[in-house]
């Protein structure tokens, strides 16, 4: 099965605001960027050069729940012509982290799969829970594993910043 990850009915207009966040309501319906309700954000991305970037709603758009059912994937993307991040919203307690590089994994794969990951400068994963925003330490052999497998960085944080 082909997946494509620049499907235009996944993604939103571009963005170039210098403070937005990335909320999942986790009602059946697909993540998306706000602007106006931080209370709402699980992810905030800090934007300071106001690069252009396009959100892409992968969980329940690029793949369908009725899609690749015994696969994971990560809730969205931001993109833009240098930029990829892989972003897994979560809002759990407790043993969340486990799960969340895991879909991230799983649509990373399924990206190189389908797509060319190194026509992009900045690659990184982030697992992000609205209830753990401050960074989590990322063992140093899980970012290893990543950047080794995937050419990829991961964090596990809340805040996403464009450099």
């Amino acid at each position: 099965m082909i997946i494509n990850f620049l499907e235009p009915a996944c993604q939103e207009p571009a963005i170039v605001h210098d403070l937005f966040g990335l909320c999942d309501d986790n009602n059946g319906n697909k993540a998306y960027s706000n602007f106006d309700n931080p209370q709402k954000w699980i992810a905030t991305v800090k934007n300071p050069n106001k690069a252009s970037l396009i959100f892409t709603a992968v969980d329940k758009c690029v793949i369908k729940d009725t899609e690749q059912k015994d696969r994971g994937r990560c809730d969205g993307l931001l993109t833009s012509a240098e930029h990829i991040y892989f972003i897994e919203l979560k809002d759990e307690r407790s043993s969340w982290i486990k799960g969340a590089i895991e879909q991230l994994e799983s649509t990373i794969q399924f990206y190189i799969d389908n797509h060319n990951l190194s026509v992009y400068k900045h690659k990184k994963a982030f697992a992000c829970n609205k209830q753990h925003s401050k960074f989590q330490e990322t063992d140093n052999e899980l970012n290893l594993h990543f950047f080794r497998k995937y050419k990829v960085r991961i964090d596990v944080q809340a805040e996403i910043i464009v450099i």
